[in-house]
């Protein structure tokens, strides 16, 4: 049997927000024995990727980088906690994102071997009431997914503004507890 561990990166610009109420609400339907790993992007932050394909190549991952691909390659699943801003990711998920085009080019981490086969997921609150206006965030997720021959778990949209707003969407509370199964 394998054990499931999971990395939760937050990607909002505020604790305890709607979006990571969400999150916290699906991972508490995990089966016990479960590992999960909570990481806050605001607390591990990441210079702007710089594109050095073409310059002398991409340093060694070092200081939050490290620690964030250390994360990415130990989870089995990697669930991307960020609210919808402008109908994409947040800044910093954007970010994380980008450092992944390096760490596909460091000989030594193996990534995009490493990362086949675990699941993707995304779990984003937005004020919009049309969910089509998550469409893009979505897109992004579940194509970085398929690039790197992951499984893709899906997006659990959640409607809210202001903290604590996502509780009163009923449909998404309830989606929540069958999400990550």
């Amino acid at each position: 049997m394998t054990t499931r561990d999971v990395l939760f990166l937050l990607g909002s610009s505020r604790a305890g927000g709607n979006t990571e109420t969400l999150a916290r609400l699906a991972a508490e339907q995990l089966p016990a024995g479960t590992g999960q790993r909570w990481l806050d992007l605001r607390e591990l932050p990441l210079p702007d990727f710089e594109d050095r394909r073409h310059a002398g190549g991409h340093p060694a991952p070092a200081g939050h980088a490290a620690t964030l691909l250390e994360a990415t390659l130990a989870a089995t699943d990697v669930v991307i906690a960020s609210p919808l801003y402008w109908y994409a990711v947040s800044t910093s998920a954007k970010r994380y994102l980008d450092h992944w085009s390096g760490w596909l080019r460091d000989p030594g981490a193996g990534f995009r071997q490493r990362m086949a086969g675990k699941t993707l997921w995304g779990v984003t609150a937005l004020a919009d009431t049309e969910p089509s206006a998550a469409d893009p965030l979505v897109g992004t997720l579940r194509n970085s997914a398929r690039y790197l021959g992951m499984r893709w778990g899906g997006v659990l949209l959640g409607n809210g503004s202001r903290p604590g707003d996502v509780l009163s969407d009923t449909g998404a509370v309830a989606r929540a507890k069958t999400f990550l199964s």
